[in-house]
């Protein structure tokens, strides 16, 4: 499996940079590097993001293949594969192409300011396989060595579908946040039991507390107005929280569960 990988030599798209020969891996971790042409300059952003995909194909080679095909235009920084093993396809100091439409905090070209790692995992449309432990523990270890180096901040590392929400639903509910949160990475707060005591918002609810949960999804980085109406882009900005910081019911609703855990989150968080 992947034993062509350091015989690899592709010519870069980005505008007067070539890529002639494989590069030397930014991470220390035993990254193995697989070039891929798609990627372009950064554009003078700082990198303060890392963005955790799952690949949503039935192999790891397959992936590599679309990630490194010219016509596709779509890359990421990596890729760690079930077994652990991780391939560095563009430069850290490169923007690639992983994060597609989508906001945080504001930013809306989050290739020009994040890392991508995409994990091999079938992902939804095959049933959600569970991710597998050496696939994690690389994750953890390029995670840390990642914000180490970049100064990212533990509410920076996002997935997907935070970013892109409405769009993207990767790397899903399955994905284990908490065991990442316990070993050092991200932001996490033990979501509070779902059946809580309490009333829910759902749609056409309108208010100051719709207002309220507008206001702290926004304030922690997600793409959402606040106008008082819990409108269809308001449920599905919830539903992405829930994907991430609530998984254990993923329905759009903000429930007392959904919102306590979010107060909690905005607490432990540091300012955006």
């Amino acid at each position: 499996m992947f034993g062509a990988a350091s015989q690899r030599v592709q010519m870069s798209r980005g505008a007067g940079y070539s890529m002639i020969h494989e590069f030397l891996p930014d991470s220390r971790i035993g990254v193995r590097p697989y070039p891929s042409p798609n990627h372009n300059e950064r554009k003078g952003k700082p990198i303060d993001s890392i963005v955790l995909h799952y690949t949503g194909m039935e192999s790891a080679d397959a992936a590599l293949d679309l990630l490194c095909d010219a016509a596709h235009e779509v890359s990421s920084h990596y890729l760690v594969a079930a077994d652990g093993q991780a391939f560095q396809l563009v430069p850290e100091a490169r923007r690639a192409w992983h994060a597609g439409r989508g906001t945080w905090a504001g930013e809306t070209d989050m290739n020009a300011r994040s890392i991508g790692i995409e994990m091999a995992n079938a992902g939804h449309k095959y049933g959600a396989p569970p991710f597998e432990d050496a696939q994690i523990e690389t994750v953890i270890a390029l995670c840390k060595d990642i914000a180490a180096r970049h100064a990212i901040a533990p509410n920076r590392i996002l997935g997907h579908s935070d970013i892109a929400v409405g769009r993207k639903i990767d790397p899903g509910e399955i994905f284990p946040w908490d065991r990442l949160a316990a070993a050092g990475v991200g932001n996490w707060v033990e979501p509070a039991a779902v059946g809580a005591e309490g009333h829910s918002l759902q749609l056409d609810d309108s208010g100051p507390e719709v207002l309220q949960l507008q206001q702290s999804l926004a304030s922690y980085g997600y793409g959402i107005d606040a106008h008082g109406t819990y409108d269809q882009m308001t449920a599905i900005v919830v539903t992405a929280f829930q994907r991430h910081f609530r998984p254990a019911l993923v329905h759009g609703i903000a429930d007392p569960s959904t919102r306590d855990t979010l107060a909690r989150l905005l607490a432990n968080a540091p300012a955006i």
